[in-house]
């Protein structure tokens, strides 16, 4: 019987850790939207061969980061105004549709876990982790709807959009008023509260959209 390894292999190892690196870049800024993204530059960073740096960049090319184009290769995917709009529609539906399913299901674990991942948001400073931490606070919400299509749809969703809001929030210092809307969010799901929850993620959603719209078009050079 051929035993099973108990970690990945190393082209694995590499494929995740430049895939987190790149991804982490793009959210903080420091790869802006229609960077190129050069293979081999990539492959010398990390000291491998192309082989992983390709499956890092096909990744992040299902998340939304990253699109390939003939004859220009991969770049850094750049969202218009109206895209956001479509993105934060989407979410809208999904989530309110994962939440209305999962709070009859979610326990007090789920929940104090949701509080502690607040906290976290509360003290960290460093600006590449809010979008992480959000997403955790999110998903620990959504994932005892029982969907788990629906919650990788939403993830990709989320990160699609992650990058500008990371860069948002810190910009306008937007962040406090995102925290409170969260635990209106989370009170509303410890009260078991199904109308109330959705409501104000709904609108907890629309504000950032809303925000996040004016932000970007605000950016675009006229």
């Amino acid at each position: 019987m051929i035993s099973t390894p108990l970690t990945p292999p190393p082209v694995r190892l590499s494929v995740d850790r430049i895939a987190q690196s790149l991804r982490e870049a793009i959210w903080a800024g420091k790869l802006k939207s229609g960077q190129p993204l050069r293979q081999d530059e990539i492959a010398a960073q990390f000291n491998v061969s192309k082989i992983p740096v390709r499956e890092a960049l096909a990744q992040l090319k299902s998340e939304g980061l990253v699109m390939f184009y003939p004859n220009r290769g991969a770049i850094v995917s750049e969202l218009t105004p109206a895209e956001v709009d479509e993105l934060y529609t989407m979410r809208i539906a999904l989530e309110c549709a994962a939440l209305e399913r999962a709070i009859p299901m979610l326990t007090i674990a789920d929940l104090g876990h949701a509080e502690k991942i607040l906290t976290a948001l509360d003290n960290e400073q460093n600006v590449v982790h809010w979008s992480e931490l959000n997403w955790q606070f999110h998903a620990t919400l959504y994932r005892s709807s029982g969907m788990p299509r629906l919650m990788e749809t939403v993830k990709t969703l989320h990160f699609n959009i992650s990058r500008y809001l990371i860069i948002y929030l810190d910009e306008m210092d937007y962040q406090a008023t995102s925290q409170a809307e969260h635990r209106t969010i989370l009170e509303a799901c410890r009260q078991g509260d199904i109308p109330a929850a959705t409501i104000s993620l709904k609108q907890h959603l629309l504000s950032a959209n809303e925000h996040l719209v004016v932000f970007l078009k605000n950016r675009t050079p006229k």
